[in-house]
């Protein structure tokens, strides 16, 4: 891709699309928004990075603290990756224990404890478990069921008192867009408080994409710590992570867990996040809310009228479609859904000018730039698209 323009992108051919993409996901506001747009270039010109601490991050941190005010204290980091790694290392670093829990389809990058039946491209590529993870590293990730409260109260009671946190995606968002089930984030809450565990929210994609304060504003659960990344940069390279007072103050200097990184902070993606943050309010989150199931019932709608039973699990500004079932709520279930019917509806909708997730088992994100033509025209293509896919059969 070479650039884009609102809910736009063109390719090195010159090939306009409609993008669902959006960076996988932190463009909330369409590509080229004249405010992040303009903070950038402003900073651009003042310096593209110090190696030094700035007054933009710490601007940054209280922001992120008025919106999220489970972040007491936030570290800033260069990625998503860097910060889910840096929040297993001091989860295990509190509690004096090695074992973490997650489950089967989230995807919280790629460092080495967190690659066991991942989602996202190791989902897409079939690869259930990483070549060169050492299995005694491995053997202290506990991998459940999404969704499955009563395997997570199992899983403590059998290895009580020796589980440093849990590290979930309170919407799965890399095995496609999975809500979580009534009582299970709950849970998650409950078992961890009560065995000393910490509960960890990677809200790398649902950050300030679901609503303002996140997944634990949307429903009502606090975490001990969060991760982000994605749209406190506005596209730029960035994460964080943050939480409770008492456990962040473990962090070197003031405690004994190191964590550190050239680029963390970076002012370029400090303005860029702060723009995008400065615009984000509850009008915005309801009409992306109207948009994105504007779109999902057009799209199901679609596929039905053309012989496909489908699910279609919308959270806010995320989606996906699941063809060959009508239901989908965990990651057995991704796994029953017809991938094939996925991807030539993918391949056909790319021809046809619509660029979606190129994989069934990633998310579609919409943008504020997604109008309702925007979305008319998606729906008009995946009619003709899912006739012709039904035709060839």
């Amino acid at each position: 891709m070479v650039e884009g323009s609102g809910a736009r992108i063109t390719d090195a051919d010159g090939n306009r699309y409609i993008d669902y993409v959006a960076s996988w996901g932190p463009m909330l506001f369409g590509h080229s928004n004249d405010r992040i747009k303009q903070a950038v270039i402003e900073q651009a010109a003042r310096s593209m990075g110090f190696g030094a601490p700035t007054e933009l991050e710490i601007r940054m941190a209280e922001r992120i603290g008025e919106l999220m005010p489970a972040l007491e204290k936030v570290r800033m980091v260069s990625s998503g990756t860097e910060a889910t790694m840096s929040a297993i290392r001091l989860a295990r670093g509190f509690t004096s224990r090695d074992l973490i829990v997650k489950f089967s389809g989230c995807y919280h990058g790629h460092s080495d404890s967190l690659l066991s039946k991942a989602g996202s491209g190791l989902l897409t590529f079939g690869i259930p478990n990483c070549p060169g993870i050492p299995e005694a590293l491995a053997r202290m990730t506990l991998t459940l069921p999404f969704n499955d409260s009563d395997a997570v109260t199992r899983t403590f009671a059998e290895h009580q008192g020796k589980i440093a946190c849990v590290i979930v995606e309170p919407v799965a968002g890399n095995m496609g867009c999975i809500p979580p089930a009534p009582g299970f984030l709950e849970t998650l809450r409950t078992v961890t408080a009560r065995d000393g565990a910490l509960l960890i929210f990677d809200e790398v994609i649902t950050g300030f994409r679901v609503a303002s304060g996140g997944a634990q504003a949307l429903y009502g659960v606090t975490p001990d710590l969060t991760t982000l990344g994605k749209i406190i940069g506005a596209g730029l390279p960035v994460g964080a992570f943050g939480g409770r007072a008492d456990v962040m103050a473990m962090i070197a200097p003031d405690g004994p867990v190191y964590q550190a990184g050239t680029l963390s902070g970076n002012p370029l993606a400090m303005v860029a996040g702060l723009a995008a943050l400065d615009q984000v309010s509850p009008t915005v989150y309801s009409n992306l809310e109207l948009a994105t199931r504007k779109l999902a019932d057009g799209l199901a709608d679609a596929a039905r009228r053309a012989g496909f039973s489908v699910a279609c699990n919308q959270v806010c500004g995320m989606l996906s479609l699941f063809f060959g079932t009508e239901s989908v709520q965990d990651f057995e279930g991704v796994m029953k859904s017809d991938a094939d019917i996925y991807r030539k509806f993918f391949h056909k909708m790319l021809n046809a000018g619509v660029y979606l997730a190129p994989s069934a088992y990633e998310v579609a994100f919409l943008s504020t730039a997604h109008t309702a033509d925007v979305i008319d025209q998606t729906v008009r293509s995946a009619e003709q698209v899912l006739s012709e896919i039904k035709a060839n059969r």
